[in-house]
C-alpha cells in the first residue's frame, strides 16, 4: 500500500522561510518521479513542482521558480520541499504526489 506522510508546514511571516517533508512507503520510492501540488482556501489543485526519480530533473511553477527547491534522497525515501521568500499567496495545503496517489497534506500559512 502506497503511503506519503507530509510534514514540517506551519505559520511563517512573508518573507521566511519552511522545509516540507513527505515520506514514503510501500512502493520502490527510487524508480518514480514526484510532485508537490498545493491547494488555496476555496481553489483547486495547483502544481507546484516535479522531481525525476534520479532527482536530476526538476521543474516548478512560474509562481514558485526561483523561491522554492524540490529534492529528495532516495536512500530515506523522502521528498523534500525547501519554501523561501514566501508570500502571503503560499498559503496552502500541500501535498506530496505519486501519480494519481497523494498524501494527507501538510497546512503551510503565510501571515504577518
Amino acid at each position: 500500500e502506497v503511503q506519503l506522510v507530509e510534514s514540517g508546514g506551519g505559520l511563517v511571516q512573508p518573507g521566511g522561510s519552511l522545509r516540507l517533508s513527505c515520506a514514503a512507503s510501500g512502493f520502490p520510492f527510487s524508480n518514480y518521479g514526484m510532485d508537490w501540488v498545493r491547494q488555496a482556501p476555496g481553489k483547486g489543485l495547483e502544481w507546484v513542482s516535479a522531481i525525476s526519480n534520479s532527482g536530476r530533473i526538476t521543474n516548478y511553477a512560474d509562481s514558485v521558480k526561483g523561491r522554492f527547491t524540490i529534492s529528495r534522497d532516495n536512500a530515506k525515501n523522502t521528498l523534500y520541499l525547501q519554501l523561501n521568500s514566501l508570500k502571503i499567496e503560499d498559503t496552502a495545503i500541500y501535498y506530496c504526489k505519486k501519480g494519481v496517489e497523494r498524501g494527507q497534506g501538510t497546512q503551510v500559512t503565510v501571515s504577518s
